[in-house]
């Protein structure tokens, strides 16, 4: 005898088919909707890219370098042209004749492509460091062809990690280039110095014949005194530790010191600028408002005696064209 269909099982395999069907049936347009959504992101991005690509300036290469005579680099790979130094002339530099005539003459044998030393100006703030390079830069070009002419180029601190990149844009270039470091120090475990080091000797492709590297610093040895001690006294070799980055300063050939400027050097830094600059006022009025400036800045620096210029020829009304 022949059982009888359950219709109750019929019925409840029937409703979970038609629940999966409407499932399945939900789950497409939203996977589609989906689909549409990630499109339109990957679209709205590549758009965004192109937008960056094109506003973004081409990376420099050796044709640029005939454009102008200062550069600053940028460590993505740009060299940005300056056409206006910020500089003074070299005739306004007082007080620091000795170091100023061993510079030029460093400078101009690297110009005529003869052997020169890497050099590190270092010493007292404000007695005319970088403003010594720019200066001699300028004077080392008055009467050069435009083929000739030293590049300036000038890199800063934080970006010394990059310094391996400029000399591989640098190295096959007909210029020869002077590439500059302002303010150059290290402070605790900064081993950016690492970089500098294999530049300047010691590296297996080293300096490029047409480079020679200029910089400034208040610290003889690039770094703070507290530094020096401090890796004396917790280094387990304190002698060693300390000789690896005091022989960065080592491998600058040339050595300028800078030191505080006496009164008489200050009072002809002063004057110096007010007969350029054509600003008329009696000497002993002159060294009076000097002193009296230096006095309450509580330093004589080349930096002071141009700051007491520019508030003397502000209050005469006189226009300094630099």
């Amino acid at each position: 005898m022949s059982k009888k269909p359950n219709k109750t099982a019929a019925r409840t395999t029937a409703r979970t088919a038609a629940r999966r069907l409407t499932k399945t049936a939900t789950k497409r347009p939203a996977t589609r909707a989906n689909d549409a959504t990630a499109e339109r992101i990957a679209r709205a991005l590549e758009a965004i890219a192109g937008h960056l690509s094109a506003a973004s300036p081409a990376a420099s290469g050796p044709e640029s370098f005939g454009t102008a005579d200062a550069f600053v680099w940028h460590p993505d790979g740009r060299l940005g042209a300056v056409p206006h130094v910020s500089r003074v002339d070299l005739g306004l530099l007082k007080g620091i004749d000795r170091m100023r005539d061993i510079l030029i003459e460093n400078t101009e044998r690297f110009a005529d492509g003869l052997p020169a030393n890497n050099a590190l100006l270092w010493g007292a703030r404000g007695m005319g460091k970088s403003s010594l390079v720019k200066a001699v830069h300028a004077d080392i070009n008055t009467n050069r062809k435009p083929a000739d002419r030293l590049k300036l180029i000038e890199i800063h601190r934080e970006d010394i990690e990059s310094l391996p990149g400029l000399m591989d844009l640098l190295r096959n270039s007909r210029f020869r280039f002077i590439v500059f470091c302002d303010d150059l120090s290290f402070d605790g475990n900064d081993a950016s110095y690492k970089s500098l080091k294999a530049v300047l000797e010691g590296g297996i492709e080293g300096r490029p014949d047409n480079v020679i590297l200029y910089a400034t610093s208040n610290r003889r040895h690039l770094l703070a005194r507290e530094m020096i001690e401090n890796e004396r006294s917790t280094a387990i070799n304190p002698g060693e530790a300390v000789e690896e980055k005091v022989s960065l300063s080592d491998r600058f050939g040339l050595w300028l010191g800078f030191h505080r400027c006496s009164q008489d050097e200050y009072l002809a830094m002063v004057k110096g600028y007010c007969g350029h600059f054509g600003i008329g006022i009696a000497d002993d009025e002159l060294e009076r408002e000097a002193l009296e400036w230096s006095t309450t800045r509580g330093s004589r620096s080349g930096r002071v005696a141009w700051q007491f210029t520019q508030e003397l020829a502000g209050r005469l009304g006189v226009r300094i064209k630099s």
